[in-house]
Protein backbone atom coordinates (compact mmCIF):
# COMPACT_ATOMS: atom_id res chain seq x y z
CA UNK A 1 0.00 0.00 0.00
CA UNK A 2 1.27 3.46 -0.95
CA UNK A 3 0.63 6.12 1.68
CA UNK A 4 1.27 9.79 1.05
CA UNK A 5 0.87 11.89 4.18
CA UNK A 6 0.80 15.71 4.27
CA UNK A 7 3.32 16.24 1.46
CA UNK A 8 4.40 19.83 0.92
CA UNK A 9 6.96 21.09 -1.57
CA UNK A 10 8.00 24.69 -2.20
CA UNK A 11 10.27 26.18 -4.84
CA UNK A 12 11.27 29.57 -3.47
CA UNK A 13 8.07 31.49 -2.81
CA UNK A 14 5.93 29.12 -4.91
CA UNK A 15 4.16 26.21 -3.24
CA UNK A 16 4.04 23.38 -5.77
CA UNK A 17 2.27 20.87 -3.48
CA UNK A 18 0.48 21.77 -0.25
CA UNK A 19 -0.42 19.27 2.50
CA UNK A 20 -1.30 16.45 0.08
CA UNK A 21 -2.48 13.08 1.44
CA UNK A 22 -3.84 9.94 -0.22
CA UNK A 23 -3.62 6.14 -0.14
CA UNK A 24 -3.40 3.65 -3.03
CA UNK A 25 -3.96 -0.01 -2.12
CA UNK A 26 -2.91 -3.11 -4.07
CA UNK A 27 -5.41 -3.85 -6.83
CA UNK A 28 -6.50 -0.21 -6.99
CA UNK A 29 -6.15 2.56 -9.58
CA UNK A 30 -5.98 6.20 -8.51
CA UNK A 31 -6.30 9.03 -11.00
CA UNK A 32 -4.43 12.25 -10.29
CA UNK A 33 -5.92 15.17 -12.21
CA UNK A 34 -5.34 18.90 -12.44
CA UNK A 35 -4.38 21.55 -14.97
CA UNK A 36 -0.78 22.03 -16.07
CA UNK A 37 1.32 23.19 -13.10
CA UNK A 38 -1.13 21.86 -10.51
CA UNK A 39 1.52 19.67 -8.85
CA UNK A 40 0.99 16.23 -10.40
CA UNK A 41 4.51 15.61 -11.67
CA UNK A 42 6.01 17.12 -8.50
CA UNK A 43 3.95 14.59 -6.52
CA UNK A 44 5.30 11.72 -8.60
CA UNK A 45 8.87 12.95 -8.22
CA UNK A 46 8.53 13.08 -4.44
CA UNK A 47 7.15 9.52 -4.35
CA UNK A 48 10.12 8.44 -6.46
CA UNK A 49 12.55 10.38 -4.23
CA UNK A 50 13.70 12.51 -7.17
CA UNK A 51 12.62 15.47 -5.03
CA UNK A 52 12.63 15.70 -1.25
CA UNK A 53 9.47 17.15 0.29
CA UNK A 54 9.75 20.09 2.65
CA UNK A 55 7.40 18.20 4.96
CA UNK A 56 5.29 15.07 4.96
CA UNK A 57 6.11 11.45 4.19
CA UNK A 58 5.80 8.69 1.59
CA UNK A 59 5.64 5.02 2.61
CA UNK A 60 5.20 1.71 0.79
CA UNK A 61 3.91 -1.31 2.69
CA UNK A 62 4.28 0.63 5.93
CA UNK A 63 7.89 1.84 5.55
CA UNK A 64 9.87 4.40 3.51
CA UNK A 65 10.74 3.07 0.07
CA UNK A 66 14.08 1.23 -0.01
CA UNK A 67 16.35 0.41 -2.94
CA UNK A 68 14.75 -3.05 -3.07
CA UNK A 69 11.27 -1.48 -3.16
CA UNK A 70 12.23 0.61 -6.19
CA UNK A 71 12.87 -2.63 -8.09
CA UNK A 72 9.16 -3.38 -7.55
CA UNK A 73 8.19 -0.02 -9.04
CA UNK A 74 7.31 0.81 -12.63
CA UNK A 75 7.49 4.43 -13.78
CA UNK A 76 6.49 6.02 -17.07
CA UNK A 77 7.60 9.68 -17.10
CA UNK A 78 5.76 12.38 -18.99
CA UNK A 79 8.97 13.17 -20.89
CA UNK A 80 9.68 10.08 -22.99
CA UNK A 81 13.26 8.78 -22.94
CA UNK A 82 14.14 6.05 -25.42
CA UNK A 83 17.40 5.41 -27.27
CA UNK A 84 16.32 5.81 -30.91
CA UNK A 85 19.09 3.69 -32.47
CA UNK A 86 18.65 0.72 -30.11
CA UNK A 87 16.60 -2.27 -31.15
CA UNK A 88 13.21 -2.64 -29.45
CA UNK A 89 14.24 -5.87 -27.68
CA UNK A 90 17.54 -4.43 -26.48
CA UNK A 91 15.83 -1.28 -25.22
CA UNK A 92 13.30 -3.20 -23.15
CA UNK A 93 15.89 -5.67 -21.87
CA UNK A 94 18.19 -2.84 -20.76
CA UNK A 95 15.55 -1.19 -18.58
CA UNK A 96 14.25 -4.51 -17.24
CA UNK A 97 17.73 -5.60 -16.17
CA UNK A 98 18.11 -2.33 -14.26
CA UNK A 99 15.12 -3.55 -12.21
CA UNK A 100 16.74 -6.91 -11.50
CA UNK A 101 15.11 -9.01 -14.24
CA UNK A 102 17.36 -11.46 -16.07
CA UNK A 103 17.94 -11.15 -19.79
CA UNK A 104 16.63 -14.67 -20.31
CA UNK A 105 13.38 -13.84 -18.51
CA UNK A 106 12.95 -10.64 -20.54
CA UNK A 107 13.40 -12.46 -23.86
CA UNK A 108 10.91 -15.13 -22.81
CA UNK A 109 8.27 -12.60 -21.75
CA UNK A 110 8.76 -10.03 -24.52
CA UNK A 111 6.59 -11.59 -27.29
CA UNK A 112 3.54 -11.73 -24.99
CA UNK A 113 4.02 -8.09 -23.94
CA UNK A 114 4.43 -6.87 -27.51
CA UNK A 115 1.24 -8.71 -28.39
CA UNK A 116 -0.62 -7.44 -25.31
CA UNK A 117 0.01 -3.81 -26.30
CA UNK A 118 -0.29 -4.52 -30.03
CA UNK A 119 3.08 -3.00 -30.90
CA UNK A 120 3.44 -2.58 -34.67
CA UNK A 121 7.08 -3.51 -35.15
CA UNK A 122 9.53 -6.37 -34.65
CA UNK A 123 11.84 -6.84 -31.65
CA UNK A 124 14.77 -6.38 -34.03
CA UNK A 125 13.53 -2.99 -35.32
CA UNK A 126 15.29 0.17 -34.23
CA UNK A 127 13.12 2.28 -31.93
CA UNK A 128 13.34 5.27 -34.31
CA UNK A 129 11.62 3.27 -37.08
CA UNK A 130 8.41 2.97 -35.02
CA UNK A 131 5.59 5.50 -34.94
CA UNK A 132 5.37 7.78 -31.92
CA UNK A 133 2.45 5.79 -30.54
CA UNK A 134 4.35 2.52 -30.82
CA UNK A 135 7.46 4.07 -29.29
CA UNK A 136 5.29 5.07 -26.36
CA UNK A 137 4.04 1.51 -26.00
CA UNK A 138 7.63 0.22 -26.06
CA UNK A 139 8.54 2.57 -23.21
CA UNK A 140 5.45 1.45 -21.32
CA UNK A 141 6.46 -2.20 -21.71
CA UNK A 142 9.95 -1.30 -20.47
CA UNK A 143 8.33 0.18 -17.36
CA UNK A 144 6.07 -2.82 -16.71
CA UNK A 145 7.69 -6.03 -17.95
CA UNK A 146 9.34 -6.71 -14.57
CA UNK A 147 5.81 -6.97 -13.06
CA UNK A 148 6.00 -4.04 -10.62
CA UNK A 149 3.75 -3.92 -7.57
CA UNK A 150 3.60 -0.11 -7.63
CA UNK A 151 3.03 1.62 -10.98
CA UNK A 152 3.28 5.37 -11.62
CA UNK A 153 2.20 6.61 -15.06
CA UNK A 154 2.57 10.30 -15.89
CA UNK A 155 0.24 11.20 -18.79
CA UNK A 156 0.39 7.71 -20.38
CA UNK A 157 -2.34 8.47 -22.95
CA UNK A 158 -0.61 11.48 -24.53
CA UNK A 159 -0.41 11.07 -28.30
CA UNK A 160 -2.41 7.83 -28.47
CA UNK A 161 -5.34 7.47 -30.85
CA UNK A 162 -8.63 6.10 -29.43
CA UNK A 163 -7.83 2.50 -30.45
CA UNK A 164 -4.41 2.51 -28.81
CA UNK A 165 -5.81 4.33 -25.77
CA UNK A 166 -8.28 1.44 -25.35
CA UNK A 167 -5.41 -1.05 -25.59
CA UNK A 168 -3.57 0.87 -22.87
CA UNK A 169 -6.69 1.02 -20.68
CA UNK A 170 -7.03 -2.76 -20.93
CA UNK A 171 -3.35 -3.19 -20.03
CA UNK A 172 -3.67 -0.96 -16.96
CA UNK A 173 -6.78 -2.82 -15.78
CA UNK A 174 -4.94 -6.12 -16.15
CA UNK A 175 -2.13 -4.82 -13.93
CA UNK A 176 -4.74 -3.81 -11.35
CA UNK A 177 -6.38 -7.23 -11.51
CA UNK A 178 -2.94 -8.78 -10.93
CA UNK A 179 -2.72 -6.82 -7.67
CA UNK A 180 -0.59 -3.78 -8.58
CA UNK A 181 -1.22 -0.42 -6.93
CA UNK A 182 -1.46 2.11 -9.76
CA UNK A 183 -1.41 5.90 -9.79
CA UNK A 184 -1.58 7.83 -13.04
CA UNK A 185 -2.29 11.31 -14.36
CA UNK A 186 -4.31 12.30 -17.40
CA UNK A 187 -6.00 15.34 -18.94
CA UNK A 188 -8.56 13.09 -20.63
CA UNK A 189 -11.52 12.86 -18.26
CA UNK A 190 -13.01 9.97 -20.24
CA UNK A 191 -9.92 7.88 -19.46
CA UNK A 192 -10.05 8.96 -15.82
CA UNK A 193 -13.73 8.08 -15.49
CA UNK A 194 -13.26 4.68 -17.14
CA UNK A 195 -10.17 3.65 -15.16
CA UNK A 196 -10.11 5.23 -11.73
CA UNK A 197 -11.30 3.44 -8.61
CA UNK A 198 -10.85 6.83 -6.96
CA UNK A 199 -9.19 10.11 -7.81
CA UNK A 200 -7.89 13.35 -6.41
CA UNK A 201 -7.73 16.71 -8.14
CA UNK A 202 -5.00 19.24 -7.46
CA UNK A 203 -5.32 22.97 -8.00
CA UNK A 204 -2.32 25.19 -7.28
CA UNK A 205 -0.80 22.27 -5.37
CA UNK A 206 -3.77 21.71 -3.04
CA UNK A 207 -6.28 18.85 -3.08
CA UNK A 208 -9.67 20.27 -4.11
CA UNK A 209 -11.51 17.01 -4.91
CA UNK A 210 -11.14 13.47 -3.57
CA UNK A 211 -13.26 10.33 -3.78
CA UNK A 212 -14.68 7.87 -6.28
CA UNK A 213 -15.98 9.24 -9.57
CA UNK A 214 -19.66 8.60 -8.62
CA UNK A 215 -19.14 10.21 -5.19
CA UNK A 216 -17.58 13.31 -6.72
CA UNK A 217 -20.20 13.64 -9.47
CA UNK A 218 -23.17 13.19 -7.14
CA UNK A 219 -21.74 15.68 -4.63
CA UNK A 220 -22.46 18.39 -7.22
CA UNK A 221 -26.14 17.40 -7.47
CA UNK A 222 -28.20 16.40 -10.49
CA UNK A 223 -27.83 19.73 -12.25
CA UNK A 224 -27.81 18.51 -15.86
CA UNK A 225 -31.13 17.69 -17.51
CA UNK A 226 -31.73 16.20 -20.97
CA UNK A 227 -35.27 16.73 -22.24
CA UNK A 228 -37.12 15.82 -25.41
CA UNK A 229 -40.73 16.97 -25.22
CA UNK A 230 -43.16 19.58 -26.56
CA UNK A 231 -41.74 22.24 -24.22
CA UNK A 232 -39.81 25.02 -25.96
CA UNK A 233 -36.53 26.53 -24.88
CA UNK A 234 -38.33 29.69 -23.75
CA UNK A 235 -40.84 27.73 -21.68
CA UNK A 236 -38.15 25.73 -19.89
CA UNK A 237 -36.10 28.87 -19.24
CA UNK A 238 -39.03 30.34 -17.29
CA UNK A 239 -38.89 27.66 -14.57
CA UNK A 240 -37.33 28.73 -11.28
CA UNK A 241 -33.96 27.05 -10.77
CA UNK A 242 -33.05 26.92 -14.48
CA UNK A 243 -29.65 28.43 -15.24
CA UNK A 244 -29.43 27.89 -19.00
CA UNK A 245 -31.08 26.01 -21.86
CA UNK A 246 -29.41 24.86 -25.07
CA UNK A 247 -30.81 22.91 -27.99
CA UNK A 248 -28.99 19.75 -29.08
CA UNK A 249 -30.87 18.43 -32.09
CA UNK A 250 -34.32 17.28 -31.00
CA UNK A 251 -33.59 17.60 -27.29
CA UNK A 252 -32.88 20.38 -24.82
CA UNK A 253 -29.84 20.38 -22.56
CA UNK A 254 -30.76 22.21 -19.37
CA UNK A 255 -28.34 23.36 -16.67
CA UNK A 256 -30.01 23.77 -13.29
CA UNK A 257 -28.96 26.04 -10.45
CA UNK A 258 -31.37 24.05 -8.24
CA UNK A 259 -31.75 20.29 -8.90
CA UNK A 260 -35.25 20.42 -7.37
CA UNK A 261 -36.42 22.27 -10.50
CA UNK A 262 -36.34 18.96 -12.35
CA UNK A 263 -39.55 17.80 -10.67
CA UNK A 264 -41.58 20.78 -11.94
CA UNK A 265 -40.11 20.49 -15.43
CA UNK A 266 -40.91 16.76 -15.52
CA UNK A 267 -44.52 17.41 -14.46
CA UNK A 268 -45.00 20.01 -17.18
CA UNK A 269 -43.29 17.96 -19.86
CA UNK A 270 -45.37 14.84 -19.13
CA UNK A 271 -48.69 16.61 -18.57
CA UNK A 272 -50.02 15.16 -21.83
CA UNK A 273 -48.42 11.75 -21.45
CA UNK A 274 -45.37 10.08 -22.97
CA UNK A 275 -42.19 12.00 -23.85
CA UNK A 276 -39.15 10.50 -25.65
CA UNK A 277 -36.54 11.60 -23.09
CA UNK A 278 -36.16 12.95 -19.58
CA UNK A 279 -32.82 12.34 -17.85
CA UNK A 280 -31.52 14.30 -14.87
CA UNK A 281 -27.87 13.63 -14.08
CA UNK A 282 -24.95 15.06 -12.14
CA UNK A 283 -22.38 17.02 -14.19
CA UNK A 284 -19.76 15.00 -16.02
CA UNK A 285 -16.25 14.74 -14.64
CA UNK A 286 -15.04 16.97 -17.47
CA UNK A 287 -17.57 19.65 -16.51
CA UNK A 288 -16.57 19.40 -12.84
CA UNK A 289 -12.89 19.67 -13.80
CA UNK A 290 -13.56 22.85 -15.79
CA UNK A 291 -15.69 24.26 -12.97
CA UNK A 292 -12.96 23.73 -10.37
CA UNK A 293 -10.21 25.05 -12.65
CA UNK A 294 -12.18 28.18 -13.50
CA UNK A 295 -13.25 28.88 -9.90
CA UNK A 296 -11.58 32.06 -8.76
CA UNK A 297 -10.66 33.08 -12.32
CA UNK A 298 -13.95 34.72 -13.28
Amino acid sequence: MLEVQHLTKRFGTMTAVADESFTVRPGEIMGLIGQNGAGKTTTFRMILNFLRPDSGSVSWQGHPLTAADYNQLGYLPEERGLYPKMRVADQIQYFAELRGMSGKAVRAALPEWLDRFQVKGKPSDQVKSLSKGNQQKVQLIAALIHQPRLVILDEPFTGLDPVNASVLEAGIKRLRDDGAAIIYSSHNMSNVEALSDHLIMLKDGAVVLAGTVPEIRHSFGRTKLFLESALTEAQVQEFAGVQSVQRDGARLVVTLSDPAAGEAIFAAATAKGYIPEFSQQPPTLDEIFRLKVEAGHA
